[in-house]
């Protein structure tokens, strides 16, 4: 089943020198860029991510050092991917927990305005889980009958979770074809900023998800304890987590 499309939509996948979303950089990034009309477009960048990678991540992706090396930086691609990636939602496998995150740093880090907040994501690990609860391999087993040749590098990621997400509607038919509700249905909880530091109460309030203040509104806090906004922005939180906040301290400023 091909996806119905409003606007197009990005299925990407990272490769990185670990699994700290704050920490860690991107080597390698693959996506491919589907248009309502059904037309794909497919890149896959290696990235030089400006530090060594280690062994053991090497292991796991294959991607070497040297490979790296003359290769772009991120710095050198943010621009250039974030006007490609421009008006498209997103979707990948374990994305809004690690990628999107991972790449929000990096576009912070490369001083390139790119914003999620207004682009419907859709992780296709998330309805995976919800629906067959296990990895990427099993998933396009299960879904597609076939081996994943390649796993690990991000153009066979990317290529094999797209097709699981197009399989996905084929056999749910409780899954609506549309990606506001994909990016609904697949969402991790009511998380508030990609870095899932903070969520939205009932009232559809942000609050710390973390902490002594876990459950309290922001705004509550910061009114009570001024310093805490201080804390965060010196402490090692993800850049996206710092943005959002400072959203909020702006605007309790504006209202005052």
């Amino acid at each position: 089943m091909e996806l119905k499309l409003k606007r197009p939509i990005v299925i990407f996948d990272l490769e990185t020198t670990g699994l700290n979303f704050i920490t860690d950089r991107i080597v390698q990034i693959s996506y491919i860029k589907v248009m309502p009309n059904g037309e794909e477009t497919e890149r896959t960048y290696l990235v030089n991510p400006e530090c060594p990678i280690p062994p053991a991540t090497t292991e796991i992706h294959h991607i070497t050092d040297e490979m790296v090396a003359d290769q772009p930086t991120f710095k050198q691609l943010a621009a250039k991917l974030a006007q490609e990636w421009k008006g498209c939602d997103l979707a990948g496998f374990n994305s809004n927990k690690f990628d999107i995150p991972l790449l929000m740093e990096e576009m912070y880090r490369a001083n390139v305005d790119f914003d999620v907040e207004k682009r419907h994501c859709i992780d296709v690990m998330n309805i995976y889980r919800k629906k067959e609860k296990r990895n990427l391999a099993a998933a396009y087993l299960f879904y597609c009958g076939r081996e994943l040749e390649g796993a690990h590098s991000a153009d066979a990621d990317t290529r094999a979770t797209y097709e699981v997400l197009k399989a996905q509607l084929d056999r749910y038919e409780d899954l609506e074809n549309d990606v506001t509700w994909l990016g609904e249905y697949s969402k991790n909880g009511n998380v508030a900023d990609v870095a899932g530091n903070l969520v939205y109460n009932d009232q559809g309030q942000p609050c710390f998800n973390f902490g002594k203040h876990k459950g309290e509104t922001v705004e509550e806090v910061f009114r009570r304890e001024p310093a805490y906004y201080a804390w965060i922005m010196n402490g090692q939180f993800a850049q996206s987590t710092k943005h959002f906040v400072s959203k909020i301290k702006l605007q309790m400023g504006s209202n005052k």
